[in-house]
């Protein structure tokens, strides 16, 4: 593969001589060329910036010299060929792991690293117009770098190591974080019990002492799930929900659950009138009969283990706006919080949107931390202003 960047910081780009990135150069795996953008500034400054039009802070990157430096990368290749231009830049698609997995398969990448306010917007219409490029803007996160040089030394590391011959183990890539859309599973090495502290042992899992690979690979399975549902639940889809929960019986609610969800509702509220400092909350405060009423206003589904019920979450249509798909009653016994079966089962709520549904919408208490935490972790975000009901908030996320 061939990769060239365009920047106005070359030197940024020396670690890509080090580790298996420098080897897989030195192997003639990877050959990298990086061009300096003032080279193609033709000013006595080598100026390559400029006020911007409609006014404004910053400075934006001229069109000339862009067009030269991109001009001169595209004709330096065989007769023909045309480099994907990749322009790192935080109003782009995400880098993930399957869009790693796509740049690897081209033959010639171009990387452009903006700096200031960006590179003039002419620019990507005259590479794709002009020089016949593909020109794709990818974010590496939802948030703002000086330019662009960081994100193309993570997004050449995370194309280059699925290069064939890059990776010793070619084996060591298929499990990783976010191949299948799950994080990687826990790892442990010698020794067996490690005395962190005096007295204090810490064990590696016995299962994976056990010798028994069938029982280690649905550990380590298991382990991806959880992981993901704990830290990345907006990764899981519907499946690796339904996965999590498997272990757990999923069922449309029924006026006979009534009784048992008043007193789950009553179990998992508590926590939310401390962190909010009143009682005045509706699932501490509802009848068996308003109870009743909920289910026939929204779908309620139930989560049993061995008959107890131990979760439930329940979904609508807004009543306002057909366009929404409004969450509530997100909730799992106490003594099993913590292993990720909540997000699991928002993440169920969430499959079961009808076509059309735009975003999911749900509300919690304006001093829930928890929740406000696990909720920005799933995608969600505050709206403006108070929430539909006193004391709380509500939240928005896109549906994808």
């Amino acid at each position: 593969m061939r990769i060239d960047v365009v920047t106005i910081f070359p030197d940024y780009l020396a670690p890509l001589d080090l580790s298996l990135i420098g080897k897989a150069r030195r192997d003639g795996l990877l050959d990298v060329h990086v061009h300096d953008l003032r080279d193609f500034a033709h000013d006595r400054h080598r100026s390559v910036d400029d006020t911007p039009y409609g006014g404004g802070a910053g400075m934006v990157m001229k069109p000339q010299p862009w067009a030269e430096a991109l001009q001169h990368v595209g004709g330096s290749g065989p007769q023909g060929a045309r480099p994907r231009l990749v322009v790192p830049g935080p109003g782009g698609m995400p880098f993930t792991q399957a869009l790693a997995g796509e740049l690897a398969e081209e033959p010639w990448l171009t990387f452009a690293c903006g700096r200031y306010e960006g590179i003039d917007e002419r620019v990507y219409d005259y590479a794709a117009d002009e020089l016949g490029l593909e020109v794709s803007v990818v974010s590496l996160g939802d948030y703002v770098l000086n330019g662009g040089e960081v994100a193309v030394l993570a997004m050449v590391e995370a194309v280059a190591r699925l290069l064939p011959g890059v990776i010793g183990n070619a084996e060591s890539l298929v499990e990783e974080s976010h191949e299948d859309g799950l994080l990687e599973y826990p790892v442990y090495t010698k020794p067996a019990a490690w005395e962190s502290a005096p007295g204090h042992i810490r064990e590696v899992p016995p299962v994976l002492l056990s010798g028994d690979h069938g029982a280690i690979a649905n550990w380590r399975h298991q382990q991806r799930l959880e992981r993901t549902a704990a830290r990345r639940p907006d990764l899981l889809h519907s499946s690796h929900a339904g996965a999590v929960l498997a272990d757990f019986d999923l069922a449309t609610a029924t006026p006979a659950d009534v009784p048992e969800l008043l007193t789950l509702s009553r179990a998992c509220w508590v926590t939310e009138a401390r962190a909010n400092g009143t009682l005045d909350i509706p699932p501490l405060l509802e009848t068996l009969e308003e109870v009743a009423a909920g289910i026939a206003a929204w779908t309620t589904w139930t989560m049993r283990a061995g008959g107890r019920l131990v979760g439930s979450v329940r979904a609508r249509v807004a009543p306002d706006d057909d366009s929404l798909w409004q969450i509530g009653r997100l909730m799992v016994a106490p003594d099993l919080q913590g292993r990720g079966l909540g997000r699991a089962l928002l993440a169920f709520g969430e499959a079961q949107a009808p076509p059309g549904t735009a975003a999911y919408w749900l509300n919690t208490g304006a001093r829930s931390d928890r929740n406000l935490r696990i909720y920005r972790k799933a995608g969600y975000r505050v709206r403006p202003g108070v929430g539909s009901i006193p004391g709380t908030v509500d939240l928005t996320k896109p549906r994808r």
